[in-house]
């Protein structure tokens, strides 16, 4: 078995793959509730964000696989086993059964929010130890913050609320 050695020091090394795992349990477990919504979803929108859901777990799946490689790159095994996920995902996600259109949306706001929050944080943490790390990281952050304001649109489109810092956290 050949394993990669890594061209950055080892404690470096640690600090990158702690972040990476972490991102990678966050990305995966997305990618389930993403999936679970879209299985689940019901109601006027349903097409819309039934599509939309796709796209977004298409996304995510793609961001994993970047980072489970990077990972790799760096030497260390990437952990993706239902087990692992289980045991560490921290993001909120759905209840169990029919999931309606608006609650959806309003879970995948909340969801990409804290993920793209602690993905702010393992930007911080990457800095000095993996440049290549970081900037990985922070294109997914790019990315979900894409997507979350997406679904944010939404929000208050069909509540009859102006977007804004009382739903989303943007703005003044």
């Amino acid at each position: 078995m050949t394993v990669m050695k890594s061209t950055i020091p080892d404690a470096a090394r640690q600090v990158a793959g702690s972040a990476l795992q972490s991102t990678l349990v966050d990305l995966l477990g997305i990618s389930l509730i993403g999936k679970q919504a879209h299985w689940n979803i019901v109601g006027p929108r349903f097409r819309s964000l039934h599509l939309q859901l796709d796209e977004l777990v298409a996304v995510i799946r793609e961001a994993a696989d970047t980072v489970a490689e990077r990972a790799a790159t760096l030497g260390l095994p990437p952990d993706g086993r239902p087990e692992t996920i289980t045991s560490a995902f921290a993001l909120p996600g759905p209840k169990d059964g029919w999931i309606r259109d608006d609650d959806a949306v309003e879970m995948m706001v909340e969801t990409l929010g804290a993920a793209a929050t602690r993905l702010r944080e393992r930007i911080d943490a990457t800095e000095g130890a993996d440049p290549v790390t970081q900037d990985l990281l922070i294109s997914i952050t790019a990315e979900l913050e894409k997507q979350r304001w997406m679904f944010a649109q939404g929000v208050g489109e069909f509540r009859g609320r102006a977007v804004g810092r009382a739903v989303t956290g943007w703005g003044a």
